[in-house]
């Protein structure tokens, strides 16, 4: 499975892809393909590295992560996308669903959260 990381947070994206190469996931065999800080660069990627799953921040510049949400889902309809945003605003997480997101996880995360998250997408 290959796993791009969208979040305009660099901190959020390390951390994130600390906790992808986590034992457990291991068994997975998520690989890392890309990171991106906004939704038009996310798009851009997606172009080239063909993820599987995706993390999507909702805030962020250039291209909000509901928009890139959309966009990702219309490009690859099977993409899996794992919503992470500290948002705790329910119309904007139902939109994200509603636009092509697989799952939401609310920030802040613990590792075991995130590890739960991908591991129901992939299954």
């Amino acid at each position: 499975m290959k796993l791009m990381i969208v979040d305009d947070s660099s901190i959020i994206r390390n951390r994130i892809a600390r906790i992808s190469r986590h034992v457990d996931l291991a068994k997975l065999e998520i690989d890392i393909v890309g990171q991106a800080s906004n939704g038009k660069e996310a798009v851009d990627l997606f172009v080239k590295a063909h993820p599987d799953i995706v993390t999507m921040d909702l805030t962020m510049p250039e291209m909000d992560g509901v928009e890139c949400t959309k966009a990702l889902a219309y490009m690859n309809p099977a993409v899996r996308i794992l919503v992470i945003s500290a948002l705790s605003d329910k119309s904007t997480a139902l939109k994200a669903l509603k636009n092509g997101a697989s799952g939401f996880l609310y920030k802040p995360f613990n590792d075991e959260q995130l590890i739960s998250a991908l591991e129901s997408l992939v299954n």
